[in-house]
């Protein structure tokens, strides 16, 4: 009797997409990647040639307790991104957030710097390779806490991020219009992020 033995692929490598999206939602928005992570991704999806593109819900509370909400998502984020570099090595990634979730982003990209007075959570350096865009919109260091965009604090990540604020937006600007915080599909900013997260892929 003849014995077949049959290869199966690890379950690991079966998961690696050729994409990678990791998003952090708002806050008060309900778990997954939020409303403007799903217009990201549906923008993004056509600018890559067929390539396969995975999504990561950044796991965290989004709640208006920023401090242990934000922190809590960044040690997530933080923990996803090095899990991917170490199992899916060929896995390109791009890591983006809206609001809170820009400032989770920002908390696992600005290396030793303090953002919003909360301990960042710096992803090793050599993770940066795996990473080929930052995407983050309405994101409070900008103007709440003072520091600036990502492109600007972030010594590894800002020279490939795209940060961007709506004119007017109270979160990130010293606007007072609070719609324009949910403007970013509507005004052509969710295309122009995912426009040019797909350049650098």
């Amino acid at each position: 009797m003849l014995n077949t033995v049959i290869s199966i692929p690890s379950a690991a490598a079966a998961t690696c997409s050729d994409i990678e999206v990791l998003f952090a939602r708002g806050t008060g928005s309900p778990p997954g990647i939020g409303w403007l992570g799903q217009a990201f991704v549906d923008s993004l999806r056509p600018k890559v040639g067929g390539r396969s593109v995975g999504v990561y819900a950044v796991n965290y509370p989004a709640s208006w307790d920023f401090s242990t909400s934000a922190s809590a998502g960044a040690r997530d984020a933080n923990a996803h991104v090095q899990y991917m570099a170490a199992n899916c090595p060929s896995t390109r990634m791009v890591l983006g957030g809206m609001s809170q979730g820009a400032g989770v982003i920002d908390l696992i990209t600005v290396g030793a710097r303090t953002v919003w007075f909360f301990t960042p959570v710096p992803l090793p350096p050599e993770v940066a390779d795996h990473v080929a865009a930052v995407a983050v919109f309405g994101n409070p260091s900008r103007d709440v806490a003072s520091l600036g965009p990502l492109t600007a604090i972030s010594p590894l990540y800002g020279p490939k991020a795209i940060d961007l604020c709506a004119t007017g937006d109270p979160f990130c600007s010293t606007g007072n219009n609070f719609f324009a915080h949910f403007a970013y599909v509507q005004n052509g900013m969710v295309s122009q992020a995912a426009t040019f997260a797909a350049s650098r892929l």
